[in-house]
């Protein structure tokens, strides 16, 4: 990779960052939709990120947040406007809180990133408007100029080493925080298909049955914002059964859903589960964001298997709509 300019426009109160890439322009806009590969590079190398919420979609936001060598925590958000698949998208970028929440006395920027293809390869320009000439000398100070090259210094090395993430990976557990988890896999399907099978019944309960013996005899999917799911699984050959429930909270269909969860019947923590549907190269990437009540309770359900459960569902999942393509 090579940033080929940096231009600082002091009348017009942009910064355009242009930089060239030897990939595919295809996979360089998914470093950049995908949180697990934009979070190896969005920081600086001292600084590391972690996103939390990343949308990807026009109407969402993003999370996240960069901690430096001494423990030292600095919260981001970005506000996506617009997106053109493949092509560009704009976001207002800002200083936040640990949950997200806009730092109102620090300045936000219009940012436009912009891809095409090289030849073989790519490039990205990344155009910040500042609001005044008072905000980009403030932003400059901060070191903003500097932070943003040693950041992109790091695109090559993650575009070397990104098959874990790619389509036909298995699914992925992350720890982002004490209290939070990210699982994640793309699944073979295109977007409009994985959201239905995530939110009707009769595919609901083809697919999400975790390990082979199991079966969903109830399949009660929450439609709106305030609906009450409730989902049961019961052996096949056994008297076992168990079951969730819970609200949706949040919903930008065909991208994101967020619910509470809760056993049926059983006293137990309540978890806030956010999943994000997001298109990339091969498929849909299925990210699922748990916030869980403290460390003890995310140790103990990972230790359950859960990972495997999901990755045995996607496999399904991938089969189900495989087969209804025919």
């Amino acid at each position: 990779m090579s940033i080929v300019s940096v231009d600082v426009d002091g009348q017009a109160l942009t910064m355009t960052v242009l930089a060239q890439f030897g990939v595919p322009v295809c996979e360089l806009w998914d470093a950049y939709l995908d949180p697990r590969i934009i979070e190896q590079f969005w920081g600086p190398p001292t600084f590391p990120a972690i996103f939390s919420r990343h949308d990807g979609c026009a109407g969402g936001r993003s999370h996240y947040t960069m901690t430096g060598p001494e423990g030292e925590r600095h919260g981001g958000y970005w506000e996506w406007s617009a997106v053109d698949p493949g092509r560009s998208f704009e976001v207002r970028d800002g200083f936040a809180d640990q949950a997200g929440v806009p730092n109102q006395e620090l300045p936000s920027m219009r940012m436009i990133f912009s891809f095409d293809a090289q030849g073989e390869g790519s490039r990205v320009s990344t155009t910040t408007y500042f609001n005044s000439s008072e905000e980009l000398a403030q932003l400059l100070g901060m070191g903003m100029d500097e932070g943003m090259r040693a950041a992109m210094g790091q695109i090559d090395g993650v575009l070397a080493n990104r098959s874990a993430f790619e389509s036909g990976a298995s699914t992925q557990t992350q720890i982002l925080a004490d209290d939070m988890v990210r699982i994640s896999r793309v699944v073979q399907a295109d977007l409009a298909s994985v959201w239905r099978a995530h939110n009707e019944s009769s595919l609901v309960k083809q697919w999400m049955l975790g390990p082979e013996g199991w079966e969903m005899p109830i399949c009660e999917v929450a439609e709106q914002v305030g609906d009450i799911y409730r989902y049961v699984w019961a052996q096949v050959d056994g008297p076992d059964r168990f079951g969730f429930t819970g609200t949706l909270l949040e919903m930008l269909a065909p991208y994101r859903a967020v619910t509470t969860e809760e056993m049926i019947d059983i006293e137990g923590p309540q978890t806030r589960n956010e999943l994000t549907l997001t298109p990339v190269a091969g498929g849909t990437l299925v990210s699922n964001v748990i916030t869980y009540p403290d460390q003890a309770t995310r140790d103990a359900i990972l230790a359950t298997g859960m990972t495997h459960g999901m990755e045995a569902s996607y496999v399904r999942l991938e089969s189900l709509l495989s087969t209804s393509d025919r």
